[in-house]
């Protein structure tokens, strides 16, 4: 049996300019993560990262702190998050312009986005949105399609539970890349999907034992390596 082990990245900057990159919780929460694994013994076989900035620093900086003997990170673009920024930039209009509920979210969203109370109104929006996506009720040539997102993450999870038993394969991700793969081992529509995708804190930990092309789920969003002070969803 082989051990798959997915890690949320640490903290982003979802209302920065540049949303890709850790803040300085998440950096921090990449370190907890790497010294927590060093401490339970886990030394990784293989180290796999999504392209984002915020996966690939998770991943130096987890490495990092276990001491820097894991194995170099490789990474594959199938781990990358759905373009959640394209949701936002391209699509929310596109719903906005026909959906009048969704709209008044939309504007609430862009009005309160630097106030203190932007978490709040930022998830309001996205639950419609990314639902209206997953089902494909709002689409666009630039923004991949939930589908497409949805084929690439389990086409990886495939290659890996066919792949040679004995391994500690250590992923890091975001959380729709981790949804979607525990829905697949659960057997879960991809509402559950998006369900679980919501409660992924950064820098958790979710674990699954595999071989012989079956998965079973072990623990989810683990976090007891980040006390309360580098908690956060977003």
């Amino acid at each position: 049996m082989s051990e798959l082990i997915l890690v949320r990245h640490g903290q982003a900057t979802p209302f920065e300019a540049d949303t890709d990159r850790l803040s300085a919780l998440g950096e921090t929460q990449a370190r907890a993560v790497g010294r927590f694994l060093a401490e339970a013994g886990r030394e990784p076989t293989d180290v796999l990262c999504g392209p984002l900035v915020r996966q690939r620093e998770s991943a130096r900086l987890a490495s990092e702190a276990a001491g820097g003997t894991w194995p170099e990170p490789v990474t594959d673009a199938r781990l990358a998050e759905y373009d959640g920024d394209g949701l936002i930039r391209t699509l929310a209009p596109l719903l906005a312009a026909r959906d009048a509920r969704f709209d008044a979210l939309l504007r609430a969203w862009e009005e309160e986005r630097h106030g203190p109370e932007r978490n709040r109104h930022l998830q309001r929006m996205l639950e419609p949105l990314a639902a209206a996506y997953l089902r494909g009720e709002v689409t666009h040539a630039e923004v991949e399609a939930w589908a497409d997102f949805r084929t690439r993450v389990h086409a990886l999870l495939g290659e890996l539970l066919a792949g040679p038993a004995g391994r500690t394969v250590l992923a890091f991700t975001s959380g729709g890349v981790i949804g979607v793969t525990v829905a697949a081992v659960l057997g879960a529509p991809d509402e559950t999907a998006l369900t679980l995708n919501w409660r992924v804190k950064n820098g958790s930990i979710t674990r699954l034992t595999y071989g012989r092309g079956r998965a079973s789920l072990d623990s989810f969003n683990e976090t007891a390596h980040l006390p309360g002070e580098l908690s956060s969803w977003r």
